[in-house]
C-alpha cells in the first residue's frame, strides 16, 4: 500500500490494511515487471508480448492500471491475464471489472471458492475470511491454479501454494529471473522481512509453515505487495524464516 520500494523509513499509518506499508517509490524489481501503485497495494504488470497483472488493487483500480498500461505503450487489449496471489480485496478488488473487459482472471480455487461468499454468509457464519470475501467482488469466473502449476510468464513463473494468510495464497516463482512473488505470504514492516501479518490471516500458524516451502528455493529477488522489494540475502532471509518454529 504506496509506492513501491527503495527507503526503510514508513510511510504515515494509511486507514486501511496493512498499517506500516513502506512502499515509497515505482523502481522495478526486475526488468520486465513494472509496479503499478494502487491506493497501498501495489500490483505488477509484466510486460512481454502478452501483459500479465499480478493482482488487482481494490474495486475501482481499473482505470489506474489502463493509464499504466498505456504509460508503458501497451494497450488493455493486450493484457491476457491477471493472477491474484490471493483474495483479499485489496489484491482481487478489481478483479470483476478486468474479467468484464474479458480478461481471465486466474486464482487459486480455495480462494475463488471463497469469492462467492456475501454479506448473508458472513452473518450466518461469522470468520475473517468471510469478511474479506465479503468485501471483494466476485468476477464472473475464475480459472483456478494450482500448486506446481507453470505459467506461461517470465520464463515460466510457477504456482506455489502458501495457505494460511488465506486458504488460497499462492506465491510466484520465477527460476529463469530468480524471482519470487510473496503476495501478502510475507511482509517487509521498518525494512525487516516477516511471516504473514497475524491480524489480516485466516491461520497465522500455517502461513508460518508456508514459508517453509521457500526457503528451498534459488531465489535473489522477493517481491512483496506492500514493501520495498529484497534483492540483498534474500536466499538466506528464506532459510532464517523457515528455521524458525511456527
Amino acid at each position: 500500500m504506496g509506492k513501491v520500494l527503495s527507503s526503510a523509513q514508513p510511510l504515515a499509518a494509511p486507514a486501511a490494511w496493512h498499517p506500516f506499508a513502506t512502499v515509497t517509490t515505482q523502481a522495478r524489481p526486475i526488468p520486465d515487471v513494472q509496479p503499478i501503485l494502487l491506493g497501498r497495494v501495489m500490483a505488477h504488470l509484466v510486460l512481454e508480448s502478452e501483459l500479465t497483472l499480478i493482482d488487482s488493487g481494490l474495486r475501482g483500480s481499473r482505470g489506474v492500471i489502463a493509464r499504466e498500461v498505456e504509460a508503458q505503450g501497451r494497450s488493455m487489449s493486450e493484457l491476457a491475464r491477471v493472477v491474484c496471489t490471493h483474495g483479499h480485496p485489496d489484491h482481487a478488488g478489481s478483479a470483476r471489472e478486468l474479467a468484464l473487459l474479458g480478461v481471465p482472471i486466474l486464482i487459486h480455487p480455495a480462494d475463488g471458492a471463497g469469492l462467492r461468499s456475501g454479506w448473508r454468509d458472513l452473518l450466518r457464519r461469522p470468520s475473517r475470511g468471510r469478511f474479506f470475501a465479503a468485501l471483494t467482488p466476485e468476477p464472473p469466473e475464475v480459472v483456478p491454479i494450482v500448486d506446481g502449476e507453470v505459467l506461461p510468464i517470465l520464463g515460466g513463473l510457477e504456482v506455489i501454494h502458501t495457505p494460511g494468510h488465506t486458504p488460497g495464497s499462492v506465491c510466484l516463482y520465477g527460476a529463469r529471473d530468480r524471482v519470487l512473488f510473496v503476495g501478502d505470504t510475507l511482509q517487509r514492516r521498518w525494512g525487516r522481512v516477516s511471516f504473514a501479518s497475524g491480524l489480516y490471516s485466516d491461520d497465522a500458524k500455517a502461513a508460518r509453515q508456508a514459508v517453509k516451502r521457500l526457503a528451498a528455493l534459488d531465489v535473489e529477488t522477493v517481491v512483496f505487495s506492500h514493501y520495498p522489494a529484497l534483492r540483498r540475502g534474500a536466499a538466506e532471509t528464506l532459510a532464517s524464516l523457515a528455521s524458525r518454529r511456527a
